[in-house]
Order: structure tokens, then C-alpha cells, then sequence
């Protein structure tokens, strides 16, 4: 191979700094050109603007590059911030600490860690070993897939920063409270007999030394697996959402997630737990069954079921707690979803 087209290949691990610079200029060029060009290629169609098929095209050729350009960005920032929170550094960082405080430590950093419901008996079983008390790991299962850098990006980029930041403190919360009541309960007894014999061991700290270069190819890593597994989610939601928002009649959402009707909090919370999907399929459809009249809360509500308490993650829980555990961590984080739903369908 050329030695020249070899030092082109790995510029970005020979200057950084550099690459990094020109890369915020070219996404900036790049998202600046995104409503334009969206607006351009719905006027190229053989559609009225004005009609269903037209809104629906609208909302998907403008929403599906905005949210992919966004999250690539984001995720590859992400990834090189989670190169100083290994799995070993998370679980060092929480074993020893005082409840109460390890809780609020465990779903803070449940933000900036890549692990969602696949990672979660290995995560559970690693942060047990390390003497993390099982309120603390809870807090983190909880904060880790539904307050995460997908779901705080997509909801900035459709909704602006004052939701992302309600979202992210709403999950917080949840993941806090959740974690120290299941703590208070005392429930190590309802953990699998195997998990409950397997021997503690020290927890410590990953020292690997990496350079701005190697943080650099972790984001590139991070953009390739965690953007090449979501963006059929992406993409289905986005064209849900379509859907909702061209052929849906407001009315009909309004009828049963709006604010008047006392039972759309818990009928979001029983739709949202059996469906599979994350943040990234999800929150495109949120979007547009706000824009039909669904109130937030009634709205935060399903997403967060979905997210946080999604039928095939109890299935994997299954493994290592017994039914008893699950029933009370499903109902402890239910119920402090419902509240959510509830007091912002008030207050708003």
C-alpha cells in the first residue's frame, strides 16, 4: 500500500486536534444546510404541500437527517467522554460509597455510559461483585437506557434544550428515588441463589493511559456501533411519526392522551412496557402525537415504559432475580412514572 495514502488514512490519529476542529466546522456547514435542502426536495415531489401525503413526506425528509446528523455528532462526543467511564471505573467509582449519595452518583453517570437493557445482567452482576448495594445498582439500570445521550439528543433536536432538560431531570429522579426505596426494602434475599454465592471481589480502577488520538477512534466506534444499530429505529419511528402527523386526526389523539382523561397516564404506561424498542424509535413518535394534541405527561409517560421498563429487559433480569424483585422494581419505577405523567399533565 502507498506510505502516503497510509499517513492520509490516519490523520485524525496524527492531529487530533486539528481533525477535531475541522470536523465541528463541517457539521455546522452541514446542519445549517439541512432545512433548506429538506424544503427543496419536498418542492422537487409531485405532491401538494398542503395535503396528508405532503405533510407526512415533510415531516419525515426533514426529521430524518436532522436527527441522524445530530445523534452522529453527539454519540461521537459521548464516546470519547465514556473512554474515562469504563465498566471497571463505573463499578470503582460506586463500590463503598453511603446510600443516598452513591444513588445520585450511580443515575449522574447512568448519563454518560453506553449500557442499556443488553448490557444489563452482565453490568448487574459486575456492579454485585464490586460491593455496590443493589438499591445503587438499580439507579444505574434505570438511569443508563432512558437518560442517555440518544434520548437527550433527539429530544433537544425535535423539542429544544427546556425538554431535554425536563426529560433528564424527570429520569433522574425516577432513577434516584427508585434506586433508594428498592434499597430500603432490604431485597437482596430475591437475587438468584448463583448471583447471591458469587464472591465479592476489589473494585479498581482502569488505569489505561489513552491519548486525545485513541479517544478520537473510540468516538469513531462509538458512531459505528451505536449509530449502525439505531438508525432502523430511526427510521421506523420517524416514519410512524410521519404517519401520525400527515393522516392522524388531532381530535382522536386528544380523546384519550389528553389531559382530561384521568386514565391516559396508566394506558401510556401498559402500551409503552411490551414494546421493544429505545429512545431513538420512539421519541419521533412522541413528537408527533404531541403535535396532534397528546398531552406531555400522558407522552412522557409512554416513553419512558418503553424505555425504562420494556418487557424484554424483565426477561433478561429474569436471569438473576427472582419474580418477586422484578415485581417491585417494575412497580416502584411504574409508579414513579405515573407521577411524572400526573403532575405534568397539571401543571402544563
Amino acid at each position: 500500500m502507498n506510505t502516503q495514502a497510509m499517513s492520509n488514512k490516519s490523520w485524525h490519529k496524527r492531529q487530533p486536534a486539528a481533525f477535531l476542529a475541522l470536523a465541528v466546522l463541517v457539521w455546522l456547514a452541514l446542519y445549517q444546510s439541512l432545512n433548506p435542502v429538506s424544503e427543496a426536495l419536498v418542492a422537487w415531489l409531485p405532491v401538494e404541500r398542503g395535503s396528508r401525503l405532503g405533510g407526512a413526506i415533510q415531516f419525515f425528509l426533514y426529521d430524518t437527517p436532522k436527527v441522524l446528523v445530530l445523534l452522529t455528532a453527539v454519540v461521537f462526543a459521548m464516546g470519547m467522554l465514556n473512554s474515562y467511564f469504563t465498566a471497571e471505573r463505573t463499578r470503582s467509582l460506586l463500590a463503598g460509597r453511603t446510600e443516598g449519595v452513591a444513588n445520585v452518583m450511580a443515575a449522574s453517570l447512568g448519563i454518560v455510559t453506553p449500557f442499556c437493557s443488553c448490557s444489563a445482567v452482565p453490568l448487574f452482576i459486575g456492579f454485585l461483585q464490586a460491593g455496590v448495594p443493589l438499591g445503587v445498582t438499580f439507579s444505574f439500570l434505570i438511569s443508563a437506557p432512558m437518560v442517555n445521550e440518544v434520548a437527550l439528543t433527539l429530544l433537544f433536536g425535535l423539542f429544544g434544550w427546556k425538554v431535554a432538560l425536563l426529560y433528564m431531570g424527570l429520569g433522574l429522579s425516577i432513577a434516584i428515588v427508585s434506586g433508594w426505596v428498592i434499597g430500603r426494602l432490604k431485597m437482596e434475599a430475591y437475587l438468584e441463589d448463583w448471583v447471591r454465592d458469587i464472591p465479592k471481589m476489589s473494585a479498581q480502577f482502569d488505569k489505561a493511559d489513552l491519548t486525545l488520538a485513541d479517544r478520537v477512534q473510540i468516538g469513531f466506534n462509538s458512531v459505528h456501533e451505536i449509530v449502525g444499530k439505531v438508525w432502523p429505529y430511526i427510521l421506523a419511528g420517524i416514519a410512524i411519526g410521519a404517519c401520525i402527523h400527515g393522516y392522524v386526526p388531532q381530535d382522536f389523539m386528544a380523546s384519550f392522551m389528553g389531559k382530561d382523561v384521568w386514565w391516559s397516564v396508566p394506558l401510556a404506561v401498559v402500551i409503552g412496557v411490551p414494546m421493544y424498542t429505545n429512545a431513538a424509535g420512539i421519541i419521533p413518535i412522541v413528537q408527533a402525537l404531541l403535535a396532534k394534541g397528546a398531552a406531555l405527561g400522558t407522552v412522557l409517560a409512554f416513553m419512558m415504559s418503553v424505555v425504562a421498563l420494556s418487557l424484554p429487559e424483565m426477561i433478561i433480569l429474569r436471569k438473576v432475580l427472582k419474580l418477586r424483585l422484578i415485581a417491585t422494581f417494575t412497580g416502584v419505577v411504574a409508579t414513579g412514572i405515573l407521577l411524572v405523567g400526573y403532575a405534568f399533565n397539571a401543571v402544563l
